[in-house]
């Protein structure tokens, strides 16, 4: 802390955070040393500011056919800088001009689900998260690229063949379905019996 000089009986504290509550003491000294400090003040709380800190972590994905999911990292109370606090969500298809803007007013949001059945299954999006509140709409996170959900596999396996290998036992294979718009990640198959 700076000192003050002794004549002077009151001084301005800068560089506090927004909408928190400080207490005070006060401590006087000279050239023997420092005294006892005084009792603290009574709490006050500072005024609301437009918060600056954007979540993190965007993420996201999955989800079911004709959805993008979005996920952060929420914003923790000492940083919502006033009361109101939400979050701002803009997305985009990759290579579109137009944002989709939507206010998720909850403080520990950490997900939205946009649906909407013009989505394909497996389309890159653009997503940046901010934040909001009374005062007025804040940082937004860097842009980061999420996909939206996957549709069931729509092309059966080909190459089916069958080896018997013994009494009890018959030996299947086919040619796995490789990545693409349609199968996604496949992460299973199922054979069944004819």
């Amino acid at each position: 802390p700076e000192v003050i000089n002794g004549r002077t009986h009151k001084a301005t504290v800068v560089d506090l955070s927004p909408w928190v509550e400080y207490e005070f003491r006060v401590v006087a000294s000279n050239s023997v040393g420092i005294g006892e400090p005084s009792r603290p003040s009574a709490l006050l709380k500072t005024k609301a500011a437009v918060p600056v800190v954007a979540p993190t972590n965007i993420s996201g994905g999955g989800g079911s056919r004709s959805e993008l999911v979005i996920t952060w990292e929420p914003v923790s109370e000492e940083l919502q800088n006033g009361e109101g606090f939400g979050y701002i969500v803009m997305f985009r298809p990759l290579g579109s001009a137009t944002w989709t803007k939507a206010a998720v007013a909850s403080v520990e949001s950490s997900k939205y689900v946009y649906r909407n059945e013009s989505i394909t299954p497996l389309s890159p999006f653009e997503v940046k998260v901010g934040v909001y509140n009374n005062e007025g709409e804040g940082s937004l996170s860097s842009i980061s690229i999420i996909y939206s959900g996957e549709d069931e596999p729509q092309i059966a396996p080909v190459g089916v063949s069958a080896l018997s290998v013994s009494a009890a036992e018959v030996e299947v294979s086919w040619q796995p379905l490789a990545w693409n718009r349609h199968t996604g990640r496949v992460l299973g198959y199922e054979v069944s019996l004819g």
